[in-house]
């Protein structure tokens, strides 16, 4: 049997009913741009993420931008980063004309490292981008005491971690803003791109509503420059629909995640470790293969029929676009040796003990080969 990395069509077939008549309210309705949907929406996502505010956007990406543009942050500041992320993260950074800072990883979460970013901060640092990787939160209260002492901005990219939680508190509501994803293959997933920032300051909150319009505000003026990220009215009903369900589909990848523990025990990889006080919601469940054999596992899978991914095989600072000029070659080791080990295996809500079953035991074919 092939085993895909993600497959929502059972998810999708239980709430169709329900997203047809989100398709013919809307369609009715007239209102196909923001309107009482996606308000109504934005209020529940505030709700289930601890936060005063959420202001639906057009992507994860754009979210970021936005979360930035709202600051302030531009030429001749440096925001530190992870440089084991999706390219988003740092990528953003640069388009809105500041210096990504790159600092290493945890090498059993592979989150930011604390004493990394206190090592990376100079006179032009403004703001610091924890990504909870995977679907479990950074250190958290380290990294809001060291930007706090410095009055530095904190952006959460919680692209991969929408329900996830680190002592008590959820992914998005500890920074100054969070940045939610929901590109298909995110734990709340939307029929296409669509995004969202999380606050709970409320001049933050209108300028970034404000933003997504172009910059205009409720008397019809522009008071920014801002640009087209709005959340399609459809999508934004769906994902209400869909959010309901996010507890219930969060309790079932951990219990996924759980048999995969118990299943892979004992085989030569490393597997997933929350930190204390993090409730994983397993974006990804993703493991280290070491001696250099990732590659050889990943190739093997694939011939068997068995879905899997890397993410990430190269760190940012390796990336073209983000060499120095000068030729100068940064080493953050760590992350530069969980791009050549990490190995993502298949994970959904509705993954059938069956469907793990050919993935535990392809793995461990290869191991015992």
């Amino acid at each position: 049997m092939n085993v895909p990395m993600l497959d929502l069509a059972e998810q999708h077939a239980a709430l169709m009913p329900q997203f047809r008549r989100v398709f013919d309210q809307t369609i009715a309705s007239g209102q196909l741009v923001l309107g009482p949907q996606v308000a109504a929406f934005e209020e529940a996502l505030a709700s289930n993420c601890g936060t005063r505010y959420a202001i639906g956007l057009s992507s994860g990406t754009d979210a970021l931008v936005v979360a930035m543009m709202a600051m302030g942050i531009g030429p001749g500041d440096e925001v530190i980063v992870p440089t084991f992320t999706f390219f988003a993260t740092a990528g953003c950074v640069a388009r809105v004309g500041a210096t990504p800072r790159f600092v290493d990883i945890d090498p059993q979460t592979f989150n930011m490292d604390p004493a990394g970013l206190e090592r990376a901060l100079t006179p032009r640092t403004r703001a610091v981008i924890p990504v909870h990787l995977y679907g479990q939160m950074a250190d958290m209260d380290a990294i809001m005491t060291l930007a706090r002492n410095r009055d530095l901005k904190v952006v959460e990219d919680a692209a991969q971690a929408i329900g996830a939680r680190c002592n008590g508190r959820a992914a998005g509501s500890v920074g100054d803003v969070g940045c939610l994803s929901f590109y298909p293959s995110k734990n709340l997933s939307a029929p296409g791109d669509a995004g969202a920032c999380l606050t709970n300051d409320p001049e933050l909150a209108r300028s970034m509503q404000q933003l997504r319009v172009h910059g205009q505000g409720d008397d019809q003026r522009y008071h920014h420059v801002g640009g087209n990220f709005r959340i399609d009215t459809i999508t934004a009903g769906i994902l209400h629909v869909k959010l309901e369900h996010l507890q219930r589909w969060t309790d079932a990848r951990r219990a996924r995640a759980e048999r995969y523990h118990q299943l892979l025990g004992g085989l030569p990889i490393d597997l997933p470790i929350a930190r204390a006080g993090n409730d994983h919601v397993y974006n990804q469940y993703t493991v280290r293969v070491h001696g250099g054999r990732r590659d050889a596992l990943s190739e093997y899978l694939t011939r068997e029929g068995v879905g899997n991914r890397v993410y990430y095989d190269q760190p940012l600072h390796r990336q073209p676009c983000f060499e120095a000029p000068d030729g100068e070659t940064v080493t953050l080791a760590v992350a530069e040796q969980a791009c050549l080990d990490v190995l993502s295996l298949p994970m959904w809500p509705e993954m059938s003990e069956s469907h793990q079953n050919e993935v535990v035991d392809a793995v461990r074919r290869f191991f015992e080969s």
